[in-house]
């Protein structure tokens, strides 16, 4: 079990407030795989939920993968048993696509947004995502979608929507759904000294129109992560 509440309470401050009644979407992401990434969103989306009252929604664009709910799912002692799975999307929009497109029994198209469920973690006001892997069939293969719409529902829905983003050199995802984050934090091994890989990172979030807040220093639980700091490498 990882305890970060220390580090995502001054993680928290150091992101800011966010706009008067706007729900804020803080992508989070690392260079490489491996570095703890999942495990800050996670953590991040717990802390807002119970120290700071907010409804938070943790979305996983590790589609296939769903980790945080299998996470969430096998620490439920810490964080709560998960709930029923419920609609994820407030409108029908979403933010992939599965193609080629699946029919109903009664021959209508399969809606992308009934792939993606939701459940509830414990009695706090957050939800996680899962995508339904179960329901794909034959060679169907999930698209992330660079369109807003789906962030945009979302938004009248949580006060904190926290994107677990794989690492590049899994999938794209981030770099395709970056200009519709208000934030990205980028996620950094303290022992890791080449710093090429997540500088790369900036700028192509950067040149895809996101923001990058700063760079989180994971060094667990050695010492207190400096946040959010000056990243010119």
């Amino acid at each position: 079990m990882v305890d970060l509440n220390a580090e995502m309470a001054e993680l928290w401050a150091s992101l800011g407030a966010p706009a008067a009644g706007r729900a804020r979407v803080v992508q989070v992401v690392s260079a490489r795989r491996g570095e703890g990434a999942s495990t800050v969103a996670r953590e991040l989306a717990f802390f807002a939920a119970r120290r700071a009252g907010r409804s938070v929604w943790l979305v996983d664009l590790d589609l296939l993968g769903s980790p945080q709910h299998e996470a969430l799912r096998v620490e439920a002692d810490r964080y709560g048993a998960l709930g029923e799975a419920a609609a994820a999307s407030p409108d029908g929009s979403m933010f992939f696509t599965v193609q080629p497109q699946a029919r109903t029994p009664d021959g209508q198209p399969f809606p992308d947004a009934r792939y993606l469920a939701a459940h509830r973690v414990g009695e706090a006001r957050w939800w996680v995502t899962r995508f339904r892997r179960e329901a794909l069939r034959g060679r169907q293969a999930v698209h992330i979608l660079p369109t807003g719409d789906y962030w945009t529902a979302l938004r009248k829905y949580a006060d904190l929507i926290v994107v677990d983003a794989p690492s590049p050199d899994r999938s794209q995802a981030a770099l395709t759904t970056a200009s519709f984050m208000d934030q990205t934090v980028m996620v950094v091994a303290a022992d890791e000294a080449d710093v090429r890989a997540p500088a790369q990172l900036r700028d192509a979030i950067t040149g895809a129109g996101g923001h990058v807040a700063g760079l989180f220093v994971n060094r667990v639980t050695v010492e207190q992560p400096r946040f959010l700091k000056a990243f010119n490498p």
